[in-house]
């Protein structure tokens, strides 16, 4: 059995400012200058727009990518530094970073341990699902194709934030008066600290959650204002619900595939969920920059603090261990997309047709 201690990965957990900077101007930047293109542009002609929103998306995905780099802190050297720029870059994409990357940092402790960690989609067990009506294993699908993640990107990002702030502070604000009720004093603060709220884990995660809703908001107002609501929300949709779609896809094909390492928590280990949970996506060169590298993802998870700008050179070092890694391109998605159970009994991910003959040979065995 592979350990940690086989790869070589030390030399690689060496961030630096300067290429974090720069990487920071390189897609900040040029995204900026896009969406100053796009707004010039479209009084000439709208057919000048697609290739501007092409790479809008692009860019938008970078953000992103360098955004999970900053909640790893192995962008930039300092912790603070990488505190402030994932919050601007969250800011770009409207999604609270702070909270993403604690739920994220959970996938990473977890990856391929499918009793405590159900992959991008909250996926059910062969039993789970079993246990569902017709109509409800049919929805269960339908949810989970991959074209649910166009909706389900725009709503991730625009609504979701949005939604839980607002049930958040509803919460709040009927934790008060329940307190005030019974005899309380009015100290914000200190009762912020000590409510325990189903929607955020920690006052941290709040603060970062309000910041993130009043920035976001506050630039959809002003930007609607200067360049109208119909093309501000029109472009930004697009831009958002592309970027979001595939990020979403890369998210899926680099767990959810025939053969990934899918075990209970008995006997479950955290290296053969990097190496066997995770896959080796191929990308063409243009993607693995807007990406960040993160199709090295098997590297990604054995150390997360190796920087996306060391992650390929590592990945050479040690490909000698890495033989048994399932490589994947993003044409393979669809292919991957019908894996959406997990078989607790012989710990792998099964698809829904071959459960189903699996159930149905069962039964005809008992019948004779």
């Amino acid at each position: 059995m592979l350990r940690k201690a086989n790869f070589v990965l030390t030399p690689y957990i060496n961030s630096s400012n300067l290429r974090a900077t720069y990487q920071i101007l390189n897609t900040v930047v040029p995204y900026v200058l896009l969406w100053i293109l796009a707004i010039q542009a479209q009084s000439i002609s709208l057919w000048l727009l697609p290739p501007i929103i092409v790479l809008l998306v692009l860019f938008s995905l970078r953000c992103f990518s360098l955004m999970h780099d900053c909640g790893h802190n192995s962008l930039f050297r300092s912790k603070s530094a990488n505190r402030i720029i994932g919050f601007l870059l969250g800011v770009i994409n409207a999604i609270p970073q702070y909270g993403w990357s604690r739920d994220h940092a959970y996938h990473h402790k977890t990856n391929g341990d499918w009793e405590r960690y159900r992959g991008v989609a909250d996926f059910l067990s062969t039993e789970e699902f079993s246990q569902l009506d017709p109509f409800h294993q049919r929805l269960y699908e339908v949810l989970r194709h991959p074209l649910m993640a166009i909706p389900g990107g725009f709503f991730y990002l625009v609504i979701k934030p949005r939604l839980i702030l607002s049930l958040g502070v509803y919460d709040f604000i009927h934790h008060i008066f329940t307190d005030l009720k019974q005899g309380s004093e009015l100290k914000l603060a200190p009762m912020l600290s000590a409510h325990q709220s189903k929607y955020w884990q920690s006052s941290a995660e709040f603060w970062d959650l309000l910041l993130n809703n009043i920035f976001v908001v506050s630039s959809w107002i002003i930007l609607s204002s200067l360049w109208g609501f119909e093309l501000f929300w029109s472009l930004y949709s697009m831009v958002i619900i592309c970027s979001a779609t595939i990020f979403i896809w890369i998210f899926f094909v680099q767990h959810i595939f025939e053969g990934a390492y899918a075990h209970k928590t008995e006997g479950w280990d955290y290296i053969s969920g990097a190496v066997k949970g995770s896959s080796y996506l191929k990308l063409p060169a243009i993607l693995r920059w807007f990406s960040a590298d993160i199709g090295y993802h098997n590297i990604h998870h054995l150390s997360e603090r190796i920087p996306n700008y060391h992650l390929a050179a590592c990945h050479r070092e040690n490909s000698h261990l890495l033989s048994d890694v399932k490589i994947l391109r993003m044409t393979d998605l669809f292919d991957c997309a019908q894996f959406i159970l997990w078989d607790a009994d012989s710990n792998r991910l099964v698809s829904i047709a071959s459960f189903r003959q699996a159930a149905e040979a069962r039964a005809t065995a008992l019948a004779k």
